[in-house]
């Protein structure tokens, strides 16, 4: 009965000021997956850019604004190129306090082992193959709510007033 006080508690704290920033750069895929969001994630607000240089805009001016840090960020590995997803969460990571903590949850269509021993090595908290079907993505946001927002403790947002 504890642990599922801790679970309440976590998933209360978690969606106080949800935001989630969408890193993709197809848009048919950042459509399907606003609107697996809106079904899924419906107290979550999200923020959708298509490139590295949207991306880092984003991030940095949250930075003088953080009650507006996202909570967590799923990044397109390709972005278009392999390169381009590496280098930006690279970035992300290095980024001071806070932001450099927040989960990346790496997107991609490739299963390749390489891609993904490398993403893990890279510091991603987690990988997920992007599905083929829309059903599918329903169901993959659905885990995600799941697992991201009502069972792990994200991190905190420490806000300044100087």
């Amino acid at each position: 009965m504890k642990s599922q006080s801790l679970t309440n508690s976590a998933a209360r704290d978690n969606f106080r000021n949800a935001n989630l920033l969408i890193i993709e750069d197809n848009p048919d895929h950042g459509i399907l997956m606003k609107e697996a969001i809106v079904q899924c994630l419906p107290e979550v607000k999200t923020a959708l850019v298509s490139s590295e240089e949207e991306a880092l805009l984003y991030l940095n001016q949250c930075r003088t604004e953080e009650w507006n840090y996202p909570k967590l960020i799923l990044l397109d590995l390709y972005l278009p190129e392999r390169q381009n997803g590496w280098r930006l969460l690279e970035q992300i990571k290095a980024m001071p306090g806070a932001m450099g903590k927040i989960p990346v949850v790496l997107l991609s269509s490739s299963n390749s082992k390489s891609d993904i021993s490398e993403a893990y090595q890279r510091g991603c908290s987690s990988y997920l193959v992007k599905p083929q079907l829309a059903a599918d993505w329903l169901r993959y946001f659905q885990s995600l709510r799941t697992y991201w927002w009502e069972t792990v403790t994200l991190p905190k947002i420490e806000v300044s007033l100087f």
